[in-house]
């Protein structure tokens, strides 16, 4: 999911469960108007919202934001492009999630109709 680059230069992300804008925007090396410029952008970067609509976001959000980061500064992608890069990325995802609980449900009436025929 992560692209390589100066993403290898960015700091570990700590085992937190949600971090503040101002943290993310460490982790990421993102101004935080940027990030708020890119979850109007991006509707899969969606940070939990909680007291006056102040911004949590998890670890998926700051993998994602780092992702962003690198389609957007390092290869050169345009907002749309990212979006459309990243958009078709998570259809690749539910498409394999997708066809991993058709085959498991077709085992399960496989064995269903085998033991119906026992």
């Amino acid at each position: 999911m992560l692209e390589p680059g100066n993403n290898s230069q960015l700091p570990p992300i700590p085992g937190k469960r949600y971090f503040t804008i101002g943290e993310v925007s460490e982790l990421c090396d993102v101004k935080p108007h940027v990030l708020r410029y890119w979850e109007q952008e991006f509707p899969m970067l969606n940070p939990v919202k909680r007291r006056g609509n102040r911004r949590y976001y998890q670890r998926q959000d700051v993998l994602m934001i780092r992702q962003i980061r690198s389609l957007l500064y390092e290869q050169g992608f345009t907002i749309g492009g990212a979006r459309l890069r990243l958009g078709g990325e998570h259809v690749k995802q539910e498409a394999t999630q997708t066809r991993q609980l058709i085959e498991q449900t077709v085992s399960e009436l496989e064995d269903v109709l085998a033991a119906l025929k026992d």
